[in-house]
């Protein structure tokens, strides 16, 4: 069984605007409480018993809530583990390292929302890799997973322009081996902005055959833009939170 989770919340949020000029995105306020509450709350809901933050920019702001937060949570800044040079995705997974303690692990993005049911289920602690699948018809936004016959990931195409096979898109919802650090580590930076892409190393794994596709059931909720504010506390009303 898996118990320990990884949540990248080191970003700068800049798809957010104003709303996160002053503090990470992660604490945007959604109906009272900072977003990340309630993905700490459902990922407590499900059962994860060590929840590891991996901050960086404005992580002050982070280490602050965490601190008045009823739960231990362990936090990582990712520029005291990695330096503040290297960016992009591959680098608070690579920052987590040592938290995992040789054992696989959940790993999610702090901007996204699952229900507890699909974070459950995510729970495989059998071998393998695993990522969080959502059908979208506007699949080109995203990157698509693409099964071989089994059901594992072949490939991930991002933003395809044209009809791939598949309409599964990439829900940044993975659990995770050790090998996951050494393909990271073979990660090459992608310009022009030479970021360092998670999806890399997962693609990497895929093409050994050790990612398998697993379907969410419920939701998956992106905190990305100023107008996801709104859309996520409707959401959340309508679930009684």
């Amino acid at each position: 069984m898996i118990r320990t989770v990884i949540i990248s919340a080191a970003g700068k949020g800049t798809r957010m605007k104003e709303l996160a000029k002053d503090k990470p995105k992660h604490m945007i306020e959604v109906n009272g409480k900072p977003f990340l509450w309630h993905l700490l709350e459902n990922l407590r809901t499900a059962g994860y018993e060590k929840i590891v933050v991996i901050v960086g920019h404005l992580s002050q702001h982070i280490e602050e809530f965490v601190r008045t937060y009823p739960h231990p949570i362990t936090i990582v800044n990712q520029f005291a583990v990695m330096g503040d040079e290297k960016y992009g995705t591959a680098i608070p997974v690579m920052a987590a390292r040592e938290a995992t303690n040789g054992h696989a692990f959940l790993a999610l993005y702090g901007d996204n929302l699952y229900s507890v049911r699909d974070l459950q289920a995510m729970n495989h602690d059998d071998g393998n890799c695993y990522v969080g699948a959502l059908a979208r018809e506007d699949y080109q936004k995203y990157g698509v997973l693409i099964p071989d016959a089994e059901g594992k990931l072949k490939e991930i195409i991002e933003k395809p322009d044209h009809d791939v096979g598949s309409k599964l898109i990439n829900t940044g919802l993975f659990v995770f081996t050790p090998e996951i650090f050494a393909a990271c580590d073979r990660v090459q930076p992608t310009p022009p902005k030479n970021e360092y892409y998670l999806t890399d190393a997962v693609t990497e794994l895929s093409r050994q055959g050790k990612v398998r596709i697993q379907t969410i059931q419920d939701y998956w909720k992106d905190f990305g833009s100023p107008d996801d504010v709104g859309t996520v506390s409707r959401f959340l009303q309508e679930h009684g939170r």
